[in-house]
């Protein structure tokens, strides 16, 4: 994606560059002079040249609106300097051409100085031009002291830069903002990944271990491998309908269907299944972490215990799975024990895995 533009603006940034050839009025005063000199070629030259300088500081002004709507800073130092030649030039140009009154330019070009440089050298450069109009406005014959102009040199490069300042912390604030979108849409792509993961781990499990006792039925039981074939349809199907509504953004786990789906799940991987009756005592706040919960423990256990009974206690503040197997269902490094404790951590609860003799316990556990 390219870089963010700023293309919506309010009424006042629409009406921007009218505020700022405002300041133009200044250049009246070198015109007029022209204008009263008509009649000589200087005096022509003066007029052209204040309008084509007043032209090339507005063109400058916009071009640096432009950067600035897209987000940078600072233009190139090549371009920075070729625009401060051109302004330069023509503003001595205007000293030729009309006098003293010509270095009204000079205001213009140190604000132009303080938008392309940074602070150090735009200063350095100010404060040049500052000196160079009272020096000239005491050593060149029939000239007047300039002190006010090089004050309004100084207080004008001030001012913007005060001003550049504030769009840059603007711009800072803007760049922020796009990467935590950004970071959230990132982050939003995860959750969906390790919910994908988790609903699909769980599901294909209960596939894969209800597609080998078929196997192993069929010559023995026909009745029952038929019975765990079509048990198997309803489950793709189910996993389906829980991807789709994954992909949809809807979150449709409930802590009683959970335990449902883990009763068949286990009695389909010949583990005996010791499951609560109820979930009324559940807070509501707990239900969704307490089902996922239950669908990772009882993966795991399915996965990787080898036991002969699961066991699920349910509390108020808590849930606890447990096997009486070999211990390897204990994986902490796996995603779905690290989604787990994401959500435990965001409802304030606690995952806890211990081995037993034998077996292993996992919990989540709210003070």
């Amino acid at each position: 994606m390219s870089g963010p533009v700023l293309q919506q603006e309010q009424p006042l940034g629409r009406r921007g560059p009218w505020f700022a050839a405002i300041w133009l009025f200044f250049l009246l005063d070198p015109f007029l002079v022209g204008w009263h000199h008509r009649g000589t070629v200087a005096g022509v030259l003066g007029m052209l040249l204040t309008v084509a300088f007043g032209a090339t500081y507005m063109w400058l002004w916009l071009q640096l609106r432009a950067d600035r709507a897209r987000l940078r800073d600072e233009p190139p130092v090549a371009s920075s300097l070729l625009w401060l030649a051109g302004l330069v030039t023509l503003g001595l140009l205007m000293v030729v051409a009309l006098g003293q009154v010509g270095t009204t330019a000079a205001v213009y070009v140190a604000v132009a100085t303080m938008m392309l440089f940074p602070f150090v050298v735009g200063a350095a450069i100010v404060v040049g031009i500052a000196a160079l109009v009272v020096v000239t406005g005491e050593l060149v014959p029939g000239w007047d002291r300039s002190i006010g102009l090089a004050f309004s040199v100084c207080a004008a490069s001030l001012a913007i830069f005060g001003i550049r300042s504030m769009l840059r912390r603007n711009i800072d604030l803007i760049r922020a903002h796009e990467e935590n979108a950004e970071l959230l849409v990132e982050n939003e792509r995860t959750r969906f990944a390790r919910d994908l993961h988790d609903i699909l781990g769980h599901s294909l499990t209960v596939i894969t271990v209800k597609a080998e006792l078929a196997g192993r039925l069929m010559d023995a039981d026909p009745a029952r491998a038929k019975a765990e074939i079509a048990d198997l349809e309803r489950l793709s199907r189910d996993a389906l309908a829980d991807v789709r509504r994954a992909v949809e953004g809807y979150r449709d786990l409930t802590l009683p269907g959970e335990l449902a789906r883990a009763r068949a799940a286990l009695e389909a991987a010949e583990i005996q299944a010791v499951l609560p009756n109820t979930t009324e005592e559940v807070p509501t706040d707990l239900r969704e972490l307490f089902a996922w919960t239950v669908r990772e423990g009882v993966t795991n256990v399915i996965r990787h215990s080898h036991a002969r009974t699961c066991r699920v206690v349910i509390s108020p503040t808590g849930v606890e799975v447990t096997d009486d197997g070999d211990g390897a269902a204990g994986e902490t490094t796996g995603s779905g024990l690290r989604g787990l404790r994401e959500r435990a951590a965001a409802a304030g609860a606690t995952v806890v895995t211990r081995s037993l003799s034998p077996g292993f316990s996992l919990s989540v556990v709210r003070a």
